[in-house]
């Protein structure tokens, strides 16, 4: 009663593949873009309408349906809440993280607005797979490791002191150390958040980490090692 189930039918069949042939081959595309519109004017309460039509182009063959999809599952999360998210949504952005460049893309550029509606628990799940994002399919890329540094700028919040030194640190010195300047200057920044994060929750980490800093980079026998440094003091 809330559309006419007509409607809600020939939006549904837009994942036939026969209508690809047929109609517009393009047409699985304008479904995916569609789909957060659709689900937010039928409620969460009304979401077993449209899970099988998304899990469908959730895998469709065409990149360019599932990296719609990508772009988009951090709005479709705060229509669904956390409850739906975490049943139908979270094994969905697993497999987005596994995916082409051009997909993975879009769960990067919302990585911390995904995250953050996660409980804790299953949030921590995704610091062993940050790391992934470093590689990509081609390493021209780097707007991908730009990408990826902004966005743990912002995740740095989401995680105890603890676990910022055991998983991101590694992370952002990564960065810091990029053939591309563009990703060396954000890393810096994201470096000297993550001293400040460090030195408010636990001393010894935040200290452990500035003498790791200044072996790395004040002592560093290429004066760029150096330079690093000093823009590293300058933004912290």
């Amino acid at each position: 009663d809330i559309i006419p189930q007509p409607l809600l039918d020939q939006y549904l069949s837009m994942t036939d593949p026969a209508r690809a042939q047929t109609v517009d081959t393009e047409i699985a595309k304008h479904c995916a873009y569609s789909l957060p519109g659709v689900a937010l004017t039928l409620g969460r309460q009304n979401w077993h309408c449209l899970k099988d039509t998304y899990e469908t182009l959730a895998s469709d063959v065409q990149w360019k349906v599932r990296r719609t999809l990508a772009f988009s599952i951090h709005e479709l999360a705060v229509i669904l809440g956390d409850q739906l998210t975490a049943a139908d949504l979270v094994p969905i952005f697993n497999g987005f993280l596994k995916d082409l460049d051009e997909v993975r893309i879009g769960v990067l550029k919302h990585l911390y607005d995904f995250l953050k509606l996660l409980h804790a628990d299953k949030r921590r799940e995704y610091l062993y797979q940050l790391q992934e994002f470093v590689v990509t399919d081609n390493s021209r890329n780097w707007r991908f490791r730009y990408e990826l540094a902004e966005q743990l700028i912002l995740i740095l919040e989401l995680y105890n002191p603890n676990d910022v030194y055991d998983y991101l640190r590694h992370i952002a010195l990564t960065l810091c150390s990029d053939k591309v300047s563009e990703v060396r200057w954000i890393s810096f920044k994201l470096v000297g958040d993550l001293v400040h994060v460090l030195m408010g929750g636990a001393n010894a980490l935040g200290l452990n980490f500035i003498n790791e800093l200044v072996v790395r980079f004040r002592h560093c026998s290429k004066w760029v090692g150096r330079q690093a440094f000093a823009f590293i003091c300058q933004v912290g």
